[in-house]
Parts: structure tokens; sequence; C-alpha cells
């Protein structure tokens, strides 16, 4: 069975992202449905899969990263309204027995993601 994993690195500070909040949702007929809230461990990735085994199916999916709180903790002063509040991934999973790693390089003003391995 395939599943779905992410990782966040701090590249204004050269570290991982810890302690970030992460929300996974599932996009059916243009409505959001929550499917699961994850916070980042020391690593920046998360204990376990966020999706596996039978919860993983193919489908639209949409993670937010809840970045500005995560920068804000680190003691970087954020506007009142920061430019990067929450960084919002639209991803598709095609292929049910695959792996999925959708890693985050992040900011308080810029963001790259790509699938990973």
């Amino acid at each position: 069975m395939g599943r779905l994993t992410t990782h966040v690195l701090d590249t204004a500070n050269g570290i991982p992202g810890a302690e970030i909040k992460v929300e996974l949702y599932r996009i059916q007929d243009a409505s959001l449905h929550w499917v699961k809230t994850v916070y980042t461990n020391a690593d920046g990735r998360t204990d376990e899969a966020i999706l596996d085994n039978e919860s993983f199916s193919p489908g639209k999916y949409q993670l937010i990263f809840h970045t500005a709180d995560y920068f804000k903790q680190q003691g970087v002063s954020l506007p009142d309204i920061p430019f990067l509040d929450d960084v919002v991934i639209r991803f598709g999973i095609a292929d049910s027995s695959s792996h999925y790693h959708v890693p985050l390089l992040v900011s308080p003003y810029s963001f790259s993601t790509y699938r990973g391995s």
C-alpha cells in the first residue's frame, strides 16, 4: 500500500520546521473534507505517515501548513497580516500503491514544494 508523508524545512534559519500544525483535506465536488491534523516533530517530519493503508486512496488533496504561527514561535517579527500565513498545497494522488512525499521548504516570504521520495 502507498502512503503520504511530508517534511518541512525552515530555509530562513537552516533548520527543520518543528511543531508546525499541518491539516489534510480531501477535495470532492469542489468541497473540502477534513481528514486529519498532525504536527511536525523535531526533525520537521510527522511521527507517522499522514495517510497510509486503507485511508490512502486516489483523489485530490490539500495540505495546509500553519507557517506564520511557527515563525512567530521562532521569534520572527511578522506584520499583523503576514505575507505567508498558511501555505496551501493542492495535489493529486493517482497511484494508491506509491509513496507520495510532499516536502515544504519555507521562509516568512517564500516557499517551494515538489514530489519527493
